[in-house]
């Protein structure tokens, strides 16, 4: 019975989200649920699909800096961990079932340091490049993923900076991040890459 109700509760919690914040979004998922955010910026520009999670005190921002309209789009089934920061000034695209893990960092910019005369926070910031995470990829804790591609089915270490693109079906690892494992369609195993 305490199970039923919990469930009703729950229910009940994800259609006051979805009346009470549907129309803030560019688009909102009937079953999407923002868990406690630390902000939500720029949520006009935001996507968000069907069963998607935030967990508590992430920080979405799509912001518009030039002539591009941001988007920033989070496709149906993702679950994104606790104080995640997700920021876009051109397009963040998270495909479908991507799993982020706690205190992950997703941008398609970096703040500008060309003045030395002027403080880096007064200098505003750049494009680096869209950032495209493929489906079904898992991005581990404390892991930054900066104006780059990530391929579907990939594993991206915890502590992890990814500022090149990655294939599909590989596991990538370190400062810069490189890949150290890929999957192979013909043994069907996932193999170590030399280096």
């Amino acid at each position: 019975m305490i199970k039923k109700i919990q469930y009703y509760l729950y229910l009940l919690n994800v259609v006051i989200f979805h009346a009470l914040n549907r129309w803030r979004f560019k688009s909102l998922g009937l079953t999407a649920r923002i868990i406690n955010p630390l902000r939500l910026n720029g949520t006009q520009f935001m996507s968000i699909g069907r069963n998607v999670v935030v967990q508590k005190y992430s920080w979405l921002f799509a912001g518009k800096f030039d002539d591009h309209e941001p988007e920033l789009i989070i496709e149906s089934g993702c679950a994104i961990g606790d104080f995640n920061h997700i920021v876009a000034i051109h397009k963040v695209h998270i495909g479908k079932n991507v799993l982020t893990a706690n205190r992950v960092y997703i941008s398609d910019n970096v703040h500008n340091y060309d003045d030395i005369q002027t403080p880096i926070m007064h200098q505003g910031v750049s494009f680096k490049g869209e950032v495209s995470i493929g489906d079904g990829t898992w991005i581990g804790e404390n892991a930054c993923v900066i104006g780059a591609k990530i391929g579907k089915n990939c594993v991206i270490g915890a502590n992890a900076v990814v500022t090149n693109d990655i294939p599909d079906y590989c596991v990538a690892v370190g400062i810069p991040a490189r890949v150290i494992k890929r999957f192979s369609k013909d043994t069907q195993q996932w193999e170590k890459v030399k280096v």
